[in-house]
């Protein structure tokens, strides 16, 4: 009787699973379909006007990034933290120089001094997180996914395991 329902429960998760895949994988494209189609947009709007100003190219930058985070989450399912700072960084620095052009009263010298300490402490924390990355390892690296498609040979990858095999972590320097 135990093993009737294991058998079935072992069946319903692996279901589950690959509805859970499949969603994520719909998701991704989206996603991706809809960044690309936004810059794609913005960009002909910037070929009408015959010119592309700072705060176009500044936004072409912050949907470079969104699609690299988008690319490296499908290819590794781990959403890299730094892509989203480096992201707020960018838009912060857009508002700081497209919206902020005139300083009137003491509200938008508030603005200025909160916005410009954001990217500081934003800035901070990629130094940290690369100064960690590196003096501790990351926790991607304890193992490593083979990719979809993945037919190289490659030293990382047990044949025996095919899902994940453990990663020599990288000594501190």
């Amino acid at each position: 009787m135990n093993s009737i329902f294991a058998k079935q429960e072992k069946a319903i998760q692996a279901a589950g699973d690959t509805l859970g895949n499949i969603f994520h994988y719909i998701s991704l494209f989206i996603i991706g379909a809809t960044i690309v189609w936004s810059a794609a947009h913005e960009y002909m709007g910037m070929i009408e006007s015959g010119y592309a100003g700072l705060k176009d190219i500044l936004l072409l930058f912050i949907y470079l990034e969104l699609g690299a985070m988008v690319g490296i989450y499908f290819k590794t399912h781990h959403l890299p933290v730094q892509y989203l700072i480096y992201i707020a960084i960018t838009a912060l620095a857009r508002h700081l120089v497209i919206d902020m052009q005139k300083v009137s009263d003491p509200f938008h010298l508030y603005l200025i001094l909160a916005i410009v300490t954001s990217i500081l402490l934003l800035s901070i924390s990629i130094l940290v997180f690369a100064y960690t990355a590196r003096s501790f390892g990351r926790p991607e690296d304890e193992f490593k996914i083979k990719p979809a498609g993945y037919s190289g040979d490659d030293r990382r990858y047990n044949s025996e395991d095919d899902r994940a095999i453990k990663v020599e972590r990288r000594k501190p320097s």
